[in-house]
């Protein structure tokens, strides 16, 4: 912070700094969620380790991991070889170390790393012991998956700060470790939005160095079918291709087929095979997902005789939901599953073959005569048990072929079948009532464990779902809580994050939304329970291994969220700076230079005065634990907000939601509830206002499904053809004090900003409500930025408004 800046200042301004200070201290925002001051990490009792072992025993001593050591595995062990090339390929990447590899054959003297097998190894598949000594390091396991795993954990000791080093001391000690469960999951979904090959691949790579060992592939769902199936070709020929929602999309005509552009894609199956081998090499199974009945509109495009009604849709849609259509209960269809299947375990050598099973709405089964019939001669109550009955086939067949059959926790309405594992996205209860039935479970809960919901609610993140679910919030979570019984806990399988790509379009947002906060399922997946504590000070380390390994991860933890308060009076705005994890220093400037580990520490609300440019990162020691941060504050910049930093009204549903428009390039978020799109300014300082504008986008309402669309969303009828925003005083019922047109708006697909419009002056504090009026739901009108103006003042216009925060 630049001292000069209050030199000789007024004793009445002095005061005010120090009142704003006060002030923002009392009215933080944060409620909690975040800390309000910023501390060096807190040193961890052990190395910074993810997932942390069970044991770590310290001795005395390094051993100098350098240029030219060896790895040593057993004569004639092709994959310890393949481990030690694993692990010295990563450590050349990571720190420039070179390492040779050979055989324990009694040529090579001196300290080495040895990779063992033998009778004193650890029991269990992937446990393992590491003991690292000035002498050389052991790492000893029964299996190829505790090598790998003992492997990955001396990579982690080699990498627990940035860059190359000629050497690195690895301290002497022992750990001995194995997992708390064997399914340490993700969930790709890779049918909303599509990835290359070379990105499930990266994938794979950052899963095993946490120790996760399944991928639980998404590949059919209603917006797209994304695996070949040689028997039925259209599956992706018609399948995996859609037009994306939007106006946007419709106007972008491709040039050969002189209609809109497609999007897509699908895996071969010479792809898949590729993929499953690359993981299996990392100890990473995938279990693919073939949904059914339900989310199957993709695959009743590409057939409509699988259809359940006599009018199938035509084109696979890209609105987010869920949709009626299921596939027919009857023979042909039932075949066709089991044709698909049959390619696919030939695919996938995964014991588990997941089948969906969720949100499969029956109203299409309950309209059909001959599906009823087909209730009543089978002798089912209902059509959940209809479900239950068709499920029963797949689960039958796949055990004839052995493999087991695994689906969501909406499986159990109609009864569960006989080898069924439940996959429990409801709560905890879902693996309990499985347990209860002797059948096992794996936790994937939404929202804990749903890795689209946004990381903070800073108006730079990317897209997601509203609501906030941090590192903490995963850290904290209890695969097995104190309501299940011990025989419950002992079928649950293990944990799995989901990566639900409706929001995330690209693939660098991909890594971003699912790192680091994979440390945290990694770590309840395989540490022992109560192990999590230390977490957030073992992030530091984290974070730095991440960008080595060349991960777009988000900094969302550390990053410092920024709060302000206006003194119209003063001229004065009070800052707080605060972070989730509360680890690092947050250092900050207000002269816009670029925050240093020199800069000036923050450690309470300070206050500036306008106009100031302020700047803030956090770093544990010299090291950057986030970006940078900014924020400019002079007489039109104060008083506006990002539709993040606004309120939704109710709630209900928000969304961050990225435009479709332009269709390449830079897209503006919203922050949108789309069951009422309504918003509140909190606490707007009216003094000395003389006018507001806004800039406002129009989004596609592609939305489905119960509590959805124009029965649900209603609004206020419009003056003029094109709507109007409309702005009122402290209530969304209270007096109307501005109406902005949206006729500026109307024919640009992208965000435009609304002319000023001035308003009668109004005194002190007040909460606002902005709400359009619209005649159709679709498209959406949604607010990007309002601005409060002084008066006389002109529209700030679209400057500044996409932010420089990580994609």
């Amino acid at each position: 912070m630049d001292r000069s800046a209050f030199s000789g200042p007024a004793i009445g301004l002095i005061t005010a700094l120090t009142l704003a200070a006060t002030a923002a201290t009392a009215a933080s925002p944060f409620g909690g969620l975040f800390s309000a001051a910023s501390k060096a990490p807190a040193a961890p009792a052990a190395p910074s380790l993810i997932p942390q072992p069970v044991s770590i025993t310290p001795a005395q001593g390094a051993f100098v991991l350098a240029s030219g050591a060896h790895i040593l595995v057993p004569p004639n062990d092709p994959q310890a070889r393949w481990i030690a090339q694993y692990l010295s390929d990563m450590l050349k990447r990571t720190r420039g170390i070179e390492l040779k590899i050979g055989e324990e054959n009694g040529e090579v003297t001196g300290p080495a790393i040895h990779l063992t097998r033998g009778p004193d190894a650890p029991v269990g598949d992937e446990a393992y012991r590491l003991a690292a000594a000035p002498a050389g390091v052991t790492v000893l396991a029964a299996n190829d998956a505790g090598l790998f795993y003992g492997a990955v954990t001396l990579l982690q000791l080699a990498t627990e700060s940035d860059g190359h080093a000629g050497s690195i001391p690895l301290p002497a000690l022992t750990i001995d470790d194995a997992p708390r469960y064997p399914w340490r999951g993700l969930l790709l979904d890779s049918v909303r939005h599509f990835q290359s090959p070379e990105f499930v691949k990266k994938l794979i790579d950052d899963m095993a160095v946490h120790k996760l060992n399944v991928l639980h592939w998404h590949l059919t769902d209603d917006q797209g079918w994304r695996l070949e199936i040689k028997k039925y070709p259209r599956l992706t020929e018609v399948g995996a291709w859609r037009v994306p929602a939007g106006e946007a999309a419709l106007q972008d005509i491709d040039p050969a087929t002189k209609k809109p552009r497609l999007y897509g894609g699908f895996y071969t199956q010479d792809q898949v095979k590729d993929i499953v081998a690359y993981a299996a090499q990392r100890h990473v199974t995938i279990v693919p997902e073939i949904d059914m009945p339900g989310h199957a509109t993709a695959a009743i495009v590409a057939y409509p005789w699988l259809a359940s009604t006599p009018h199938p849709p035509t084109a696979v849609p890209s609105d987010w939901g869920v949709y009626p259509n299921l596939y027919n209960p009857d023979t042909p269809t039932i075949g066709f599953l089991q044709d698909v299947l049959t390619e696919v375990i030939a695919l996938f050598p995964s014991t588990y073959i997941h089948v969906g099973g969720d949100e499969a709405v029956k109203t299409q089964w309950s309209a059909a005569p001959t599906i009823q019939a087909q209730v009543q001669a089978l002798g089912l109550k209902n059509d959940d048990e209809l479900q239950s009955w068709m499920t029963g086939r797949l689960d039958a067949w796949l055990d004839a072929h052995g493999r087991r059959l695994v689906g969501w926790d909406d499986i159990l309405k109609g009864g569960l079948t006989p080898h069924a594992t439940v996959m429990s996205w409801q709560g905890p209860a879902g693996a309990a009532a499985a347990a209860a039935q002797d059948h096992d479970a794996i936790l994937a809960v939404d929202p804990t464990l749903y890795l689209d919901h946004r990381q903070n609610p800073a108006p730079d993140q990317p897209p997601g779902r509203g609501s906030l679910l941090t590192l903490k919030d995963i850290d904290a979570f209890d695969p097995a809580p104190a309501s299940l019984t011990d025989e419950q806990r002992g079928h649950i399988l293990g944990v799995e994050g989901a990566v639900w790509t409706e929001h995330i379009r690209t693939e660098p947002r991909v890594e971003f939304m699912t790192f680091p906060r994979t440390a945290a399922i990694a770590e309840i997946g395989w540490s022992p329970p109560g192990s999590t504590e230390t977490l957030l000070a073992r992030m530091p380390a984290e974070m730095a291994r991440l960008r080595d390994l060349g991960v777009n991860a988000a900094d969302s933890a550390f990053e410092p969220l920024l709060t302000s308060d206006f003194d119209p009076k003063t001229g004065t705005v009070a800052v707080t700076l605060a972070t989730e994890s509360g680890q690092g220093e947050i250092r900050y400037t207000t002269d816009g230079a670029e925050p240093t580990p020199r800069s000036q520490r923050y450690d309470a609300p300070f206050a500036v005065r306008l106009p100031s440019r302020v700047r803030a990162a956090t770093f544990a020691g010299a090291e950057p634990l986030s970006h940078a941060i900014e924020r400019r504050f002079d007489a039109d910049t104060v008083r506006s907000r990002d539709s993040h930093e606004l309120k939704t009204c109710s709630g209900k549903l928000d969304l961050s939601l990225e435009d479709d428009a332009p269709v390449n390039g830079p897209r503006a978020v919203f922050l949108v509830d789309i069951q009422n799109p309504c918003w509140i300014y909190p606490g707007a300082e009216l003094d000395g206002v003389g006018a507001i504008d806004a800039a406002v986008g129009q989004v596609p309402y592609n939305f489905v499904g119960a509590g959805l669309g124009p029965e649900v969303v209603k609004f206020r009828s419009p003056a003029t053809p094109e709507g109007e925003l409309e702005v009122r005083l402290d209530t969304c019922e209270g007096p109307r004090i501005a109406v902005l047109p949206l006729k500026p708006a109307a024919a640009n697909l992208a965000v435009t900003a609304l002319p000023p419009v001035a308003i009668a002056p109004v005194a002190g504090k007040h909460d606002l409500c902005f709400t359009f009026t619209q005649h159709a739901l679709d498209p959406l009108w949604v607010i990007k930025t309002i601005n409060l103006l002084p008066a006389k003042a002109q529209s700030r216009g679209l400057g500044g408004l996409f932010g420089a925060g990580p994609k």
